[in-house]
């Protein structure tokens, strides 16, 4: 087995709100409802579905928090988040100003405004309209993002190597 990861679904409150943060706030392209014509019920899951195509293949889902419970077989739980990030590498420092700014306005709650880590990056981090934990980062240094592509480094004057974080 190859190991990789496809998609990745966040359980979501309102489908039609975090649609609207995602693609208008965001600026998430191709941002579309799915399965629209599976009913379901008390025991079996709806379809609908929010799908983003986003780099390499990889597909971003927002489904709402009771289907996925259902979906799962799970019991449908609180927000719970922290206990991971879904990191957002972008090409420079101002970009990571501007879309944390960019998610404010659509109503995120920033957690950490961005600053220079202690290992080389430069990042921030907002929680969505459903408390998903997302941190923006700016790595000066080339970052191995895939086996066949690499971040290329930016050119900013205050550009230096990350340092080992071993």
């Amino acid at each position: 087995m190859e190991p990789h990861i496809d998609v990745i679904t966040l359980a979501v409150s309102d489908l039609e709100r975090s649609l609207e943060f995602y693609r208008d706030g965001l600026g998430l392209e191709s941002g579309e409802l799915v399965g629209t014509d599976y009913a379901g019920d008390d025991l079996t899951p709806a379809g609908a579905a929010a799908m983003f195509k986003l780099a390499n293949g990889l597909i971003l889902m927002l489904y709402p928090r009771s289907e996925l419970a259902k979906d799962a077989n799970i019991a449908p739980g609180l927000t719970q988040s922290g206990e991971f990030s879904i990191g957002h590498v972008v090409p420079s420092r101002a970009d990571v100003d501007a879309l944390l700014a960019r998610a404010e306005d659509a109503g995120a709650t920033l957690t950490d405004r961005p600053h220079d880590r202690p290992w080389g990056i430069y990042s921030g981090y907002f929680r969505d309209l459903d408390g998903h934990l997302w941190e923006v980062i700016w790595n000066p240094s080339p970052v191995s993002v895939d086996p066949g592509r690499t971040q290329a480094a930016s050119h900013e004057p205050d550009a230096r190597p990350a340092p080992d974080r071993r």
